[in-house]
């Protein structure tokens, strides 16, 4: 074979393994027990893709820039470490991109970060994860990662 020839084919390679690399997942928490145990059954639905659980209090803006989903959970509405997400989902563009919120906690929780989203512009999967329905989860899991616009 032609070194010509290796050469394409090594860039037809190297395309086609762009083309399946794992997408990039961020889950963002208020780092509360629950909401925490539920973020890690997440990633692990998520097998397969590279996936980072970030606390809140520790999310810098730039954090979400690779994430092509991203998840949000808290426990209670507004935790304080969510102050700085709140403010950076009012005023970045995230149009394309998949979200899902979950929470252990009451429905005004789920209501506050389906809030959060609007914003931003982000593809909000329509049905959220509750404590309730933790055994759908590797289903739901799922289902964001492949819902769009």
């Amino acid at each position: 074979m032609s070194h010509c020839v290796q050469l394409t084919l090594s860039i037809w390679k190297a395309k086609l393994n762009a083309v399946k690399a794992k997408k990039n997942v961020l889950i963002i928490t208020d780092g509360a027990e629950r909401t925490s145990k539920m973020a890690g059954g997440i990633a692990i639905a998520l097998n397969g893709y590279k996936v980072v659980i970030k606390a809140a209090s520790d999310f810098k803006g730039n954090d979400i820039l690779p994430a092509e989903t991203f998840f949000l959970g808290c426990e209670k509405p507004k935790p304080e470490s969510f102050a700085y997400v709140e403010d950076l989902l009012k005023h970045i563009n995230l149009a394309g991109r998949s979200c899902g919120v979950f929470s252990p906690g009451s429905g005004k929780t789920l209501k506050y970060l389906t809030g959060l989203v609007k914003d931003c512009e982000a593809s909000l999967y329509p049905d959220h994860l509750s404590a309730d329905s933790e055994a759908k989860m590797n289903t739901w899991a799922q289902s964001v990662i492949s819902h769009s616009f």
